[in-house]
């Protein structure tokens, strides 16, 4: 699968912008049918950062979320910045 057909889009809510600034996480809308090291292989590819960790949930609207958390080297704020959704 291509990385963009991966990772649909970011999310940001309050939630998210909390465990942004937190836990350096950010929260992507992924693909149904991408697994965890796809998900993985995808931020990494499309982001240029290590990903240390990767949690996944369908939303009741039937949606993937994913919660990637970087590692530490990396800061999830610039990454949003550069995003554009902070």
């Amino acid at each position: 699968m291509n990385p963009y057909d991966i990772i649909s889009y970011p999310m940001m809510t309050e939630v998210a912008s909390r465990l942004l600034e937190t836990e350096n996480k950010l929260v992507f809308i992924v693909n149904l049918k991408a697994s965890k090291p796809k998900i993985r292989r995808a931020v990494e590819e499309l982001y240029d950062v290590r990903v240390q960790r990767v949690n996944v949930l369908i939303t009741p609207k039937g949606k993937k979320k994913a919660f990637v958390k970087l590692h530490p080297d990396f800061k999830a704020v610039d990454v949003a910045i550069r995003l554009g959704i902070l």
